[in-house]
């Protein structure tokens, strides 16, 4: 029995350390308390009549729960005194000359008390801490003090007393929970309890631990409890690196960046293709096909703006610089600039946004760079609906021409 409460023990310790490495929150100091009243019967092991010798059981315990599996409590218990009247086979005569017998009764209420301490583990959360049931089994342990009030040996007219004992106890045992709601929880609780001091004849000599646990010494125990439970119970958290969630960020943040360049660059392959598909079939259709000056152009360049925004973006602002650095570097070549506005809005509103975003590019040629401005021309063209991609539509194109 050592043995069993010395791996029980083993057994708290260790998941207690793993619930302090879980990944749920462990609370403060005034959570997750409960609070409790029990009610039963005890009777000795042997030696003793079973149903004869049985008392009733009231009790009272408060528990703190240290991690979903693992709890903590203390506990106090009352034997209520069921022994009536008993009557000896001798009989002696008194003072006025009457037999009479000597007769045992005793003169508490309650003829058994306890109080202690108790660790329990919860064996259906050990796994699957946060996971809620109806029924639950856990094993408890404990040790506290003992007290009984022995009886009076009476033989009139003289009373003969008895001192009371106190012997340490200890205890194990089984709760079999069924959680009516997540406060209310109903248990039976089976368990067995050892006086630890004494012999049978002699209760205040002291035994070697391992020779009291016999079940002459023992009690079984049956009790009925009904729990309240504070809560508010225990909320899973995952464990952050804040150092790893740094550096993912920074990985996901450079992908967002490739990302963009690969779109801005499909973009602005998929406009190029469109404004010559559009310019071919302008050529087909007219009357005069001005195969010049399609020839005349040199290049093509994009610049793509905000929602609802003529302002240039700074990571589009080196696409006008490249338009400048040609047309410093070609003297005769020319640029025009078409604005375009996305189909979200008022239609009055993008014709204008878009005349805003072509002259955008437009002021900053000519005031930034130096570029004259009978080399620029601006046009808003209104609403592109070319792409599916509403933000691809949200752009100034730069037709550059060599007009030599």
């Amino acid at each position: 029995m050592k043995k069993t409460l010395l791996t029980l023990a083993v057994a708290s310790s260790a998941i207690f350390g793993m619930s302090a490495q879980s990944s749920y929150q462990p609370g403060n100091f005034g959570s997750n308390w409960s609070i409790g009243v029990d009610g039963g019967v005890g009777t000795p092991m042997e030696h003793h009549s079973f149903f004869g010798d049985m008392r009733a059981i009231i009790g009272l315990h408060v528990q703190k729960q240290i991690s979903p599996a693992f709890a903590l409590g203390i506990e106090g218990n009352a034997g209520i005194n069921t022994s009536s009247w008993t009557t000896g086979d001798v009989f002696y005569k008194n003072l006025m000359g009457t037999f009479v017998a000597p007769m045992n009764r005793s003169k508490t209420a309650f003829d058994k008390l306890y109080v202690g301490a108790y660790g329990s583990v919860n064996l259906m959360r050990l796994f699957n801490p946060l996971q809620s049931r109806l029924f639950e089994m856990e094993v408890t342990a404990g040790a506290g003090w003992g007290h009984e009030f022995y009886s009076r040996f009476s033989l009139f007219p003289y009373d003969i007393k008895t001192p009371d004992q106190n012997y340490f106890v200890t205890k194990v045992g089984v709760n079999f929970n069924f959680n009516v709601t997540d406060n209310l929880t109903l248990s039976l609780k089976p368990y067995l309890a050892w006086n630890m001091t004494g012999t049978e004849y002699r209760p205040l000599d002291v035994e070697q631990t391992s020779a009291a646990y016999k079940s002459v010494r023992g009690t079984v125990n049956i009790l009925a409890g009904v729990t309240y439970n504070f809560g508010p119970g225990f909320e899973n958290t995952n464990p952050v690196d804040n150092s790893e969630v740094a550096a993912l960020n920074d990985k996901i943040n450079a992908l967002r960046g490739e990302l963009g360049a690969c779109q801005s660059t499909l973009a602005a392959q998929q406009a190029q293709r469109d404004d010559f598909t559009r310019q071919l079939a302008d050529c087909k259709n007219a009357k005069k096909v001005t195969e010049q000056k399609v020839s005349n152009i040199e290049t093509i360049l994009y610049v793509y703006y905000d929602l609802a925004s003529p302002v240039i973006r700074q990571s589009q602002q080196p696409v006008v610089e490249m338009v400048a650095d040609y047309l410093k570097s070609n003297p005769k070549a020319t640029v025009t600039v078409k604005g375009y506005a996305s189909k979200e809005g008022e239609e009055s509103f993008n014709e204008r946004l878009s005349a805003e975003r072509a002259e955008s590019v437009s002021t900053m040629l000519k005031d930034k760079y130096g570029i004259a401005a009978d080399r620029i021309k601006s046009e808003g063209c209104g609403i592109l609906t070319h792409f599916d991609e509403l933000s691809w539509n949200r752009v100034a194109i730069c037709i550059i021409e060599k007009n030599k």
